[in-house]
């Protein structure tokens, strides 16, 4: 890989550390779902919001670009899935309107820096 966007460590990363700060906020808002939702809906989107974090330390972590590009691609669909698994909640009313837009803005933001990450990923190591 291009040693010209290389990061010592996955933790540098911006979208890394806002994907932790989106888990935080998921675990928080999760915690208030009924009982019922343990193994249902809570269970799913928790699994789903720490996919994204995780899967951006290890295509890092790998020794091609390729492997990261192709990790940040699921970031990315844990991500779609973190979003619809929230307006899901929504419908069902069991988050409030201002947890909802935090977390959905949160969501907005992690999409569009993976997307540049992977702009920036092809064009160097395409040059």
């Amino acid at each position: 890989m291009s040693g010209e966007w290389r990061v010592k460590s996955y933790q540098d990363l911006v979208v890394w550390q806002k994907s932790m700060e989106l888990v935080e906020r998921v675990y928080r808002m999760t915690k208030a779902f009924p009982k019922e939702e343990v193994y249902g809906l809570s269970s799913q989107i928790r699994r789903a919001v720490v996919s994204i974090p995780s899967n951006i330390a290890e295509g890092q972590a790998r020794r091609t670009t390729a492997d990261f590009l192709n990790f940040l691609s699921i970031a990315q669909g844990s991500r779609a899935e973190v979003e619809t698994q929230t307006l899901i909640a929504q419908r069902l009313g069991y988050v409030t309107s201002g947890q909802i837009s935090e977390i959905l803005l949160l969501l907005e933001e992690i999409s569009k820096m993976l997307n540049s990450l992977r702009v920036k990923l092809r064009t160097t190591t395409n040059h």
